[in-house]
């Protein structure tokens, strides 16, 4: 399984953006099934310019396998967010929750946001990262 954070949502969603993002993002879509968490899901759509972009992504969105926020998912991000703070990291607590509901599920989670690499570093969460397309693209690198 796969969860695609909001970060690469965002950046694949974009008309002229890294082409390789967007590739990679509509590839997923196509041949894996791509989970969604309420956190990411509010993210997306909360953040939507007009009601017509938000009914076509709300659509989208809601064709993915949802991530139940239930007890355990809490009590999994709590711990994540109290390890995390014991090694010295800080990383806002929607990004804990989102890598929290990727570990609940064991699923891969695709992102272009540099706090899920550190979260990785000191956890089992799985990432493959496209934080170095982001930057590239920016001119960073």
């Amino acid at each position: 399984m796969i969860l695609i954070d909001t970060s690469a949502w965002l950046f694949a969603l974009k008309r002229d953006f890294h082409p390789l993002i967007k590739e990679r993002v509509e590839r997923l879509l196509l041949t894996e099934r791509v989970a969604i968490s309420g956190m990411i899901q509010l993210e997306l759509l909360g953040g939507a310019k007009s009601e017509k972009e938000y009914d076509r992504l709300s659509q989208r969105l809601h064709a993915l396998y949802h991530i139940e926020a239930d007890q355990s998912l809490w009590d999994t991000a709590s711990k994540l967010a109290f390890v995390l703070k014991q090694k010295g990291v800080t990383v806002p607590y929607a990004d804990v929750f989102i890598s929290a509901s990727a570990l609940k599920e064991s699923a891969l989670l695709v992102h272009a946001d540099s706090h899920f690499d550190l979260i990785a570093e000191h956890s089992d969460l799985k990432v493959e990262s496209l934080v170095f397309l982001v930057s590239a693209a920016h001119g960073k690198i």
